[in-house]
């Protein structure tokens, strides 16, 4: 897979000297010259990474940063002339991985690229932030594992999380109580089937005033949402 990277520096040589050592390491590589450009560039393109200047016209990197941290997690390098403290602990507490001060060397700069990438990508201490599942009002948010309803977070336990992942990652399917009882208890064959009952009225009134609003029974069948 060739990761996009995304370099954000308005010296057209720094771009080209970044550029020459990231596509030795097969990198795609994405440009702008300025912050405006960066953050346009990155709503359009989805880069897997940032390398974003500090004193950029238009918009200067910590905006583009802060702006960059409202929708993704991904890897973000700060390159800036100032290799002041201040300035590196305010580029990190605005959510900057790493930080390089200029004059810099490229092999420096695509190291630490390859290092970002790793951590990110392939070592699973950053995966990509996963999508939230949306059914009507409903949200689930994968990586805080809740749902929520109008935007305010339901209080569900473990088991009822579960089930209801299971149905709005499929709106409209069918599942039966066994197909319920191994994805939301994890066990080959029912304990007890009133375990289930009790977990999907529980989920019902956690909902909705209605009982039938979200979750459908079929009798004979099982349950779905929808």
């Amino acid at each position: 897979m060739s990761y996009r990277i995304l370099i954000a520096d308005d010296e057209a040589e720094i771009r080209s000297l970044i550029r020459l050592y990231l596509e030795n390491e097969n990198y795609e590589v994405l440009e702008a010259g300025n912050g405006l450009e960066a953050l346009e560039c990155f709503n359009k393109k989805k880069p897997d990474m940032c390398i974003l200047d500090i004193m950029m016209p238009e918009m200067d990197g910590y905006s583009v940063l802060k702006k960059i941290r409202e929708t993704s997690n991904i890897p973000v390098l700060i390159l800036s002339a100032k290799d002041a403290d201040a300035e590196k602990i305010l580029g990190l507490n605005l959510g900057a991985d790493d930080y390089i001060s200029k004059p810099f060397n490229p092999l420096e700069i695509a190291a630490r690229v390859g290092s970002q990438m790793r951590r990110f990508y392939r070592l699973g201490a950053g995966d990509k932030k996963a999508e939230l599942v949306t059914f009507g009002d409903l949200k689930l948010d994968p990586d805080g594992c809740t749902v929520f309803k109008n935007e305010k977070s339901l209080e569900l336990t473990t088991v009822e999380y579960k089930i209801m992942k299971l149905f709005m990652s499929h709106p409209g399917k069918v599942f039966t109580k066994q197909q319920i009882y191994e994805y939301a208890w994890g066990e080959d064959f029912i304990v007890a089937d009133n375990n289930i009952m009790v977990s999907i009225s529980k989920l019902r009134t956690k909902l909705s005033d209605d009982p039938n609003e979200y979750i459908k029974t079929l009798r004979g069948l099982g349950y779905k949402l929808g």
